[in-house]
C-alpha cells in the first residue's frame, strides 16, 4: 500500500497529475466559455497569469521611472537609494542559494538510483556541451558577419575602467584553479570564497652568467570573495550518493534535507511576489546610472548589437528548435511557463540568484519532476553558460578586429574550445563572464587591457547573457523529463528510479538501530499491558 502511494506521489511530481489537471481545467473552461462573459474570461486569464503580468509591468515601469529620473540629474547617493528595493531582491535570492543548492542536490542524488543518476548526469552534460558549442559558433559567425571591431577612425577608449580589468593569468593556471575549486579545502569558506591564482616575482640565483633572467613569476594561491558554487555542487552530489549507500541509516538525514528543501521552496514562493517590485527598481536604478549613453552606443553599438542578436538567435530559434525536434512539443509554451524566471534573470543579471525562481516555475508551470529539476538546475546554473560563451567569442573577435589582428583557423578553433571550457568556471554572478574572457585573449595572444571596453557595456550584454543561460538550464530539465518519461514507458528499469524516488535497497544492519527498535517494542508492550 505504501509503495502504491509513493508511486502516485511520484507520478504527480513528474507532471502527470499536473497535465491531467490542466486537461480538466481546459475542459471546464471550454464548457464555461459559452456561459461566462468576456469580462469574466479576462479576469480568469489575468488571475492565472498575475505574476507574469506584474513582472512584465515591473520591467516597463522601471524603464519609465529610470528615464524620468535621469532628467532630474540625481546625485550618486540618490541613485543608490533608488536602487535599494532592487538590492533587497538580490539579497533575498542570494540568501537562499546555498541551502537550496545543497539540500536539493543532496536529496536529489540520494533519491535517484546511482545508475540512473549517471545516465541523467551524462545526458545533461552532453546537452550542455552541445548547446554551449553551438552558442560559441554563433558568436564567432555573428562577429565575422557584423564585424563590430572594424571601426573607422581611432579605436574607442573608455576612461576610468582600466583599474577594473582582471590581471592576465596563464591558461594552465586557470584550468588548475577550476579543478581546485571542485575540491574545496573548507566547505564553510566555499560558501563565500573561491580559490584563485595570483603571481609573485621571486628572485632566482643566476647560475648562467650570460642569462638576463633575474626574477621568476611564481603562481601564488589566494582566496577571493565569491561563492565557490562548483565545489558545493560536487560535494552535495557525492554526499547524497553516500547517504543512499547507508540504506535505512541514512533515511533520517535524507528526510531532513527533503524537509529543508521544501521549506526553502515555500520561502521562494513568497519572494516571487516581491520580485516585480524589486525588478522594477533594479531596472530603474541601472538606467539612471548610465553615463554618456549616446557616445557609448556610437562607439560600441555594433558590438552590443552583435551580442544581443546572437543571444536572440540562440534563445529564440536554436534552443526551442532542439526542444521541439526531440519532444515534439511547443517550446514557446514551455518558455511562457518560465517567463517570470527569465524576467528576474534580466533584472538581477545573475543566474545563481534566478535559480530558486526557475525551480519553482519549471515544476509548477511545466510539469518537471522535483527529482529532476532540483538535481539538474543547480548543476546547469554552474556549468551551463551558453550566453557567456557566445558573448566571449564575440568579444574575442571584436578585440582582434580592433587591433587589426587577422585570426587564422587554429585561433578560431582555440576561441571556440577555450570559450566553451572556460564558461564552465564562469561565476553565476553579474560580470562573471568578463573575468574568464582574459583566458581566451591570453590563449590567442591578444592584449587583455581592451577588456575595459567590454566592461563599459557589460551591464547591457550581461542581462541577455543571463536570460540565455537560465533558458538553456530550463530546456535541459524539460528534455531530461521527456527522456525519463519515454524510457519509463519503454520499460527502462534504471530510470524508473527517478520517478519512484527513494528505492528500496538492502538495509545495512546497525546495532544502534536494532537496539532502538527493541526498546520501542518493549515500550509498546508495556503500554498494551497498562
Amino acid at each position: 500500500m505504501a509503495e502504491r502511494i509513493d508511486m502516485e506521489e511520484a507520478k504527480a511530481s513528474n507532471g502527470e497529475a499536473h497535465l491531467d489537471e490542466n486537461m480538466v481545467n481546459g475542459l471546464d473552461s471550454h464548457k464555461k466559455s459559452g456561459s461566462e462573459s468576456l469580462s469574466e474570461r479576462v479576469k480568469r486569464i489575468v488571475k492565472a497569469n498575475m505574476l507574469v503580468i506584474l513582472t512584465v509591468a515591473g520591467v516597463i515601469i522601471g524603464v519609465i521611472i529610470g528615464l524620468a529620473v535621469r532628467e532630474a540629474s540625481p546625485t550618486r547617493v540618490q541613485i543608490i537609494y533608488i536602487g535599494f528595493p532592487g538590492e533587497l531582491l538580490i539579497r533575498l535570492l542570494k540568501m537562499i542559494i546555498i541551502p537550496l543548492v545543497v539540500c536539493s542536490l543532496v536529496s536529489g542524488a540520494a533519491s535517484i538510483d546511482p545508475k540512473a543518476l549517471g545516465k541523467l548526469g551524462g545526458w545533461a552534460m552532453l546537452f550542455f556541451l552541445i548547446t554551449t558549442l553551438i552558442a560559441s559558433s554563433i558568436g564567432v559567425i555573428m562577429a565575422f558577419i557584423i564585424k563590430p571591431g572594424a571601426v573607422t577612425g581611432t579605436k574607442p577608449i573608455i576612461a576610468g575602467l582600466d583599474e577594473n580589468v582582471p590581471p592576465p593569468k596563464e591558461i594552465i593556471d586557470s584550468f588548475l584553479d577550476l579543478i581546485r575549486n571542485i575540491f574545496p579545502s573548507n566547505l564553510v569558506s566555499a560558501a563565500f570564497q573561491s580559490y584563485a591564482t595570483g603571481y609573485k616575482l621571486v628572485k632566482i640565483n643566476i647560475t648562467d652568467p650570460s642569462s638576463n633572467i633575474t626574477v621568476e613569476k611564481v603562481p601564488i594561491g589566494t582566496d577571493q570573495d565569491g561563492m565557490n558554487i562548483l565545489g558545493l555542487v560536487v560535494f552535495a552530489i557525492v554526499f547524497g550518493v553516500a547517504l543512499r549507500k547507508l540504506g535505512d541509516e541514512g533515511e533520517i538525514l535524507i528526510k531532513f534535507f527533503n524537509s529543508f528543501n521544501e521549506a526553502t521552496m515555500v520561502l521562494v514562493s513568497w519572494i516571487m511576489w516581491y520580485a516585480p517590485i524589486g525588478i522594477m527598481f533594479l531596472v530603474a536604478g541601472k538606467i539612471v546610472e548610465m553615463e554618456n549613453v549616446g557616445e557609448l552606443f556610437a562607439s560600441l553599438g555594433k558590438y552590443i548589437a552583435c551580442c544581443i542578436v546572437g543571444h536572440a538567435i540562440h534563445g529564440a530559434l536554436v534552443l526551442p528548435g532542439i526542444y521541439f525536434i526531440i519532444t515534439r512539443k511547443n517550446p514557446y509554451t514551455f518558455l511562457w511557463g518560465i517567463f517570470t524566471a527569465l524576467a528576474t534573470a534580466f533584472g538581477t543579471s545573475s543566474s545563481s540568484a534566478t535559480l530558486p525562481l526557475m525551480m519553482k516555475c519549471v515544476e509548477e508551470k511545466n510539469g518537471v519532476s522535483k527529482h529532476i529539476s532540483r538535481f539538474i538546475l543547480p548543476i546547469g546554473a554552474t556549468v551551463n553558460m551558453d550566453g557567456a560563451a557566445l558573448f566571449q567569442c564575440v568579444a574575442a573577435v571584436f578585440i582582434a578586429q580592433l587591433n587589426d589582428t587577422s585570426l587564422n583557423f587554429i585561433q578560431i578553433i582555440t576561441i571556440l574550445v577555450t570559450a566553451t571550457a572556460s564558461s564552465v568556471g564562469a561565476a553565476g554572478i553579474p560580470a562573471g563572464g568578463v573575468l574568464t574572457l582574459a583566458i581566451i585573449l591570453e590563449a590567442i595572444g591578444l592584449p587583455t587591457n581592451d577588456i575595459s571596453l567590454i566592461l563599459a557595456v557589460d551591464w547591457i550584454v550581461d542581462r541577455t547573457c543571463t536570460v540565455l543561460n537560465v533558458e538553456g538550464d530550463a530546456f535541459g530539465a524539460g528534455l531530461l523529463q521527456h527522456f525519463v518519461d519515454r524510457t519509463s514507458k519503454n520499460g527502462g528499469e534504471e530510470l524508473n528510479e527517478v520517478k519512484v524516488g527513494q528505492t528500496e535497497s538492502a538495509p545495512e544492519h546497525s546495532p544502534l538501530i536494532e537496539k532502538q527498535k527493541a526498546a520501542e517494542a518493549r515500550h509498546n508492550e508495556k503500554e498494551s499491558v497498562m
